[in-house]
């Protein structure tokens, strides 16, 4: 939550408690916080390298979560003769899908 808070992607709401809601006595105020803006980061295994048992990675920035999704089913069918960047690799699948929003820094 903390990476959120620190770029501005959560949002406080003041909510009455009902009897469903946890660690709180129904019919109090609280205070709830969500995220306006969901992002995903992480890594894509690169596999199938000679001489590499484990294969090699490549680190990708935070993205649209939903950009995240469609890049990663995109990566799923991917196959190259040589190790691409994550530059060649984006500019590949923009060709023929949506620019992918990248969190502004």
């Amino acid at each position: 939550m903390q990476w959120y808070r620190d770029r501005g992607l959560t949002q406080k709401q003041t909510k009455t408690a009902t009897e469903n809601t946890m660690f709180t006595t129904e019919g109090e105020p609280f205070t709830s916080e969500t995220i306006t803006t969901n992002y995903s980061c992480g890594r894509i295994d690169v596999r199938g390298i000679p001489d590499e048992p484990y294969g090699d990675e490549i680190g990708v920035p935070p993205m649209l979560s939903s950009d995240w999704r469609l890049f990663g089913d995109w990566l799923d069918d991917v196959q190259t003769m040589s190790i691409w960047t994550l530059e060649d690799l984006v500019t590949a699948y923009e060709q023929h899908n949506p620019k992918i929003t990248w969190i502004k820094e």
